[in-house]
């Protein structure tokens, strides 16, 4: 199996330095460039097209989650895996709106950085524990002041399943193959569920689905 190509995207030199070393150690993963701003970063993934960029959100000139929102757009294939040093409820939804599909803080061990890799490599969703958990104190604190009830006891079983693989990343003919079904069935489970919630979006799904307990993010 090939190894995934990683494009790295800091501005702190010294930061790369030990990421690319991180990552060249693993038999499954290899740094393919490096890039200290946005607009390298685009120029970088345009030409390498790379399985996987590990961007930092601060930096000066373009900074990440507009490079983000530019790759993402681009190179439809490409998986943005945000590693910063804000752990906060904004900077994580703004990352997911420009189409990251995890998000790790600095202060993540190194094992972390490399599972959150190989996750989003694969097409799936990687959340922090850190960032969850804000997300579930967030959750409480509108239950208790009489917020957010929607109507999520109304799913069906299958409804739930389809709701947690969309929330985990996976696309709609991936969850037929593990279901068993259709991709037009699950296409009207997900159409469904999406009414029954009041959502419009990948992102609103899984806001609900970290909220409600429905999601593994403790990896």
């Amino acid at each position: 199996m090939e190894p995934v190509r990683v494009l790295l995207v800091e501005d702190h030199a010294v930061v790369r330095a030990g990421l690319r070393l991180l990552i060249n150690a693993e038999p499954d993963m290899e740094v393919a460039g490096e890039a200290e701003n946005g607009q390298e970063a685009v120029q970088q993934a345009l030409a390498l097209k790379p399985g996987v960029i590990l961007m930092d959100i601060s930096m000066q000139g373009m900074n990440g989650l507009e490079a983000a929102r530019r790759l993402t757009a681009a190179l439809p294939g490409v998986a943005v895996l945000m590693l910063t040093m804000h752990e906060d409820e904004e900077y994580f939804f703004q990352a997911l709106k420009a189409g990251a599909l995890g998000y790790v803080p600095k202060s993540a061990p190194d094992t972390e950085v490399l599972a959150a890799i190989r996750s989003v490599a694969q097409g799936h969703s990687y959340l922090h524990p850190s960032v969850a958990r804000l997300l579930v104190n967030d959750y409480l604190e509108r239950t208790r002041a009489g917020e957010d009830r929607r109507t999520g006891d109304s799913l069906t079983e299958r409804e739930r399943e389809v709701l947690q693989l969309v929330a985990a990343g996976y696309t709609n003919r991936e969850i037929a193959e593990k279901l068993s079904l259709s991709v037009h069935t699950v296409h009207n489970h997900r159409s469904r569920l999406m009414e029954k919630l009041g959502v419009h979006d990948r992102l609103e799904l899984l806001k609900y689905a970290i909220r409600k307990g429905m999601l593994d993010v403790d990896h």
